[in-house]
């Protein structure tokens, strides 16, 4: 089955930083009317769409975090240059002269800036830039600018989704095609039968903490749990074997572990079973830093969960493009689906 660039795109491209998801939320609504049997959401933003199964003696629940890396308007100098504060965590060589949008009363273009290498001592060009050193440009001076903007509007990048080869290329990636692949795993779902109860989460606050994920889980209870997120493939010149975490093209990243979570042995196993067995393409995921929900959701249930994770291996991730193989999102799509319809055929015992 295909990949739904058109939806992946709209998806990818819609706003949505820490704790201002309600774009991307309301488009979730909409493609998900009719599909679940029911919508919610909670006081905190996370949009919770529940499938029935046929018991409700245990619940499974699914996350894939709504929320984009960005930044918060910190201050306006007397030019009219904007000075932000991160919102997620950036690599800021990846930040110099690029655009991105600040919404404010109506959404405006800006440049980020530097001081040019021209005037740069000899000290200064060997030093790394920080965060601090940039700026935003919006080409208006201040009495223009505060027209517009004021401190606490949302910063996000700009970038379009577009088809490189066999792979999609956009800013967030990192988690919209989460996103994505939990619309069309619930829509694929639509009049299938699947054992227990299922809560297609779709969470907030995920890149400033694992927020939205703890909340959720501590209202749903899970027994079992699944998380859908972007992992780093390092397969790029410089990259050693040992260091590759996944790589782009080569399958479904089964979670082992990252630094918040070690997935539940039996989970792992589980679904590298039904990989196997239906012929799914994947690979293991070993992730040295970085979290993810799995950890929100493991902890949070009253027993804990029964937790594991679906990963998309993506490249240049947390920077201002991210690219993801559309085979990697169709496998991860085929996996999590099975992985829910399959919950009461497998021995949960510790064995």
């Amino acid at each position: 089955m295909t990949v739904n660039v058109p939806l992946l795109k709209q998806i990818c491209e819609t706003p949505g930083v820490p704790g201002h998801e309600q774009k991307v939320r309301e488009l979730i609504t909409k493609e998900l009317k009719g599909v679940v049997d029911d919508i919610s959401v909670d006081n905190m933003g996370n949009l919770i769409a529940l499938k029935k199964g046929k018991s409700s003696d245990k619940k499974v629940m699914a996350a894939a975090h709504m929320d984009e890396i960005g930044f918060i308007v910190s201050h306006i100098d007397d030019n009219g240059f904007l000075r932000f504060h991160p919102l997620g965590g950036f690599d800021p060589k990846t930040l110099t002269a690029q655009r991105v949008v600040v919404h404010g009363k109506k959404d405006v273009i800006g440049v980020m800036g530097t001081k040019p290498i021209h005037l740069m001592t000899a000290e200064e060009r060997g030093k790394n830039l920080q965060l601090s050193d940039y700026f935003i440009d919006l080409g208006m001076s201040k009495k223009e600018v505060i027209k517009l903007i004021e401190v606490g509007n949302v910063i996000t990048r700009e970038r379009e989704l577009i088809e490189m080869g066999e792979c999609v290329n956009c800013k967030s990636i990192d988690n919209r095609v989460a996103v994505f692949i939990l619309i069309e795993t619930l829509k694929e779902l639509k009049g299938k039968k699947i054992p227990y109860d299922f809560y297609g989460v779709f969470t907030v606050q995920e890149e400033v903490g694992i927020r939205g994920a703890q909340v959720a889980a501590h209202h749903i209870d899970p027994h079992f749990s699944f998380c859908i997120d972007t992992t780093i493939a390092y397969d790029t010149p410089g990259s050693k074997p040992e260091e590759s975490v996944t790589r782009l093209g080569e399958g479904v990243g089964i979670k082992v572990m990252d630094s918040s979570a070690i997935c539940d042995y039996r989970m792992v196993r589980y679904m590298k079973d039904l990989a196997n067995k239906h012929k799914i393409k994947w690979q293991n995921e070993l992730l040295p830093a970085g979290g993810t929900d799995t950890a929100g959701m493991q902890r949070m249930a009253t027993y804990g969960t029964i937790a594991g994770a679906v990963s998309i291996p993506t490249r240049h991730i947390h920077s201002v493009i991210e690219m993801a193989h559309k085979a990697d999102i169709r496998g991860n799509i085929d996996l999590l689906k099975l992985s829910v319809s399959h919950l009461d055929t497998y021995d949960w015992s510790f064995r």
